[in-house]
């Protein structure tokens, strides 16, 4: 599924929560899609329930899945309308990132040159999607 980096600051619930975002964004999950359980996500990465549920309940208070009681956690559609608050928090993000980046001495240059790594990252993944849809 993925890996968690048990050496890290970062919580592992954070840590997940990330992990299955990315999987959201780069439509690995599709809207709909069921999740896996708590049972059977903290038996495969060897986490506690308790830090599987967190983090799916933080992933539900933000919008990225729902649940149907009974049923399981599913992927939410996306919005029609722009989340402007969320938005707002990825901005207030690149910001920081940024102004941290400068301090550090990383240049204009390659902070573009990162987002054209992230863009092109983001277009391999939709070939790799329209290639796996093909087979």
């Amino acid at each position: 599924m993925f890996e968690l980096d048990w050496r890290s600051r970062q919580p592992i619930y954070e840590q997940l929560m990330e992990k299955m975002k990315e999987m959201i964004i780069r439509e690995l999950w599709q809207p709909h899609d069921q999740l896996p359980s708590v049972r059977m996500m903290a038996k495969q990465l060897m986490v506690n329930p308790n830090t599987i549920q967190k983090a799916y309940r933080e992933l539900e208070r933000d919008g990225w899945i729902y649940s149907v009681p009974g049923k399981g956690s599913f992927v939410a559609p996306r919005p029609k309308q722009p989340n402007t608050e969320a938005i707002a928090a990825v901005r207030d993000q690149v910001i920081r990132l940024v102004k941290e980046a400068r301090f550090l001495g990383v240049t204009n240059e390659q902070l573009w040159q990162w987002i054209q790594e992230g863009e092109k990252e983001g277009e391999s993944d939709d070939s790799t999607k329209e290639r796996d849809e093909n087979v």
